[in-house]
């Protein structure tokens, strides 16, 4: 017997040994998943895509149809301290005499047609008594406000200049991350500037800017006095209108926000035709539908928005809607998002019909609403006239 295995065991031994290399080398012959790590290898070629030395092609096309924008507004103030003394005014009343200040601040705007038609933000503009325009090519003129939104935070401007240079509208719903963008305006008043970035992101909203938010983020740099100056794609082409930075500073930190144009010049158009922004309103509040609520009512996993507040002799309340309902769907489309919901029921004209799915009391119901015009905001109280 031990002459047998001495016979065999050498050859056996190295057959073992054989098959234990050949299976960890190729794993998969024996049905064994591979051990190996697959990479991706870039082809061997020269750069793809590869980018201009110069956007000053982009510049010139797009840098004569942002303008600078002055603005000023008369501020009446108290002639002295004393007179804002409660006890001195107990004795002399309100008729105690004021002195006008002039203020003044910066801003830009973008030429959209050759009309004279101009795009800009509404707080740039909000409660100035004059506005004075400055072209890139030396004009300058007054411009008066056909309307404002400040819900978007646009305003239009016209003004009456001829051969004006219209900027080229581009496609906002078209642009990519890593896209290049160029921002130009006028910072802080040292003239037209331009910057360089790239898109950061899109879509950005539940910023606490504007009550209406799909912002376009750019790391452009963005500066006070750039607000309602323009964002610009490789090609010189209008994307956005530059709106707002977030910043701890006061300068550009690289986060930079800007409406996107197709909204703009729905709000511009709207604007022209009736002075004013017609939007859909349904007269609610909405909250999100909460884990916790979620359970209660019995709807798991499902999306919804839950009714928190309904407006008197509102379009809700006359279709039926009631405190607690969960809308499900509007005109089919999930409700899962309140913001969402609410920017879609803003998109429908006032008078038409939807459709609203809701659950309640763990049965689903099927209301159709006509939606109404939704109300211009409140005024903001400016400090001097409280």
């Amino acid at each position: 017997m031990f002459k047998a295995l001495r016979y065999f065991g050498w050859p056996l031994l190295t057959g073992v040994l054989i098959a234990m290399l050949i299976i960890q080398r190729f794993p998969q012959w024996v049905g064994l998943p591979s051990q190996d790590v697959n990479l991706q290898q870039a082809p061997q070629t020269t750069r793809i895509m590869q980018g201009p030395v110069s956007y000053a092609d982009a510049v010139t096309l797009a840098a004569p149809a942002v303008v600078n924008l002055y603005t000023t507004k008369v501020v009446n103030k108290s002639a002295h301290p004393l007179f804002e003394d409660p006890q001195f005014r107990r004795f002399f009343g309100d008729n105690l005499p004021k002195q006008k200040r002039w203020e003044s601040s910066l801003g830009s705007a973008v030429i959209m047609s050759p009309e004279g038609y101009l795009l800009t933000n509404n707080h740039v503009t909000s409660g100035a008594d004059q506005i004075v325009v400055a072209l890139k090519d030396g004009r300058e003129t007054l411009a008066r406000v056909i309307g404002s939104d400040p819900e978007t935070d646009l305003a239009v401007l016209k003004i009456d200049l001829k051969s004006l240079p219209a900027i080229t509208i581009g496609r906002s719903d078209n642009i990519h991350i890593g896209d290049v963008s160029l921002a130009i305006g006028n910072p802080f008043g040292v003239g037209q500037t331009v910057t360089m970035g790239i898109i950061s992101a899109t879509g950005r909203n539940q910023l606490g800017l504007n009550n209406y938010e799909d912002f376009i983020q750019t790391d452009a740099a963005i500066n006070p006095g750039n607000s309602g100056g323009a964002l610009v794609d490789a090609n010189g082409n209008l994307i956005g209108i530059n709106t707002a930075i977030f910043s701890k500073s006061g300068g550009s930190q690289g986060i930079g926000f800007a409406i996107p144009v197709k909204l703009a010049l729905e709000v511009m158009k709207s604007i022209v035709e009736h002075g004013q922004v017609i939007r859909g309103w349904l007269g609610i509040e909405v909250q999100p539908l909460s884990q916790e609520l979620a359970e209660s009512f019995g709807m798991q996993n499902r999306p919804g928005i839950v009714v928190a507040g309904i407006f008197r002799e509102g379009p809700a309340q006359k279709a039926g809607l009631q405190l607690g309902d969960v809308i499900m769907s509007i005109n089919g489309e999930p409700a899962g998002d309140g913001r969402k919901s609410m920017n879609q029921v803003a998109r429908i004209k006032p008078n038409e019909k939807i459709t609203i799915e809701v659950m309640r009391n763990g049965q689903q119901l099927k209301l159709v609403a006509e939606v109404g015009l939704r109300p211009p905001p409140a005024p903001a109280t400016t400090q001097e006239e409280k």
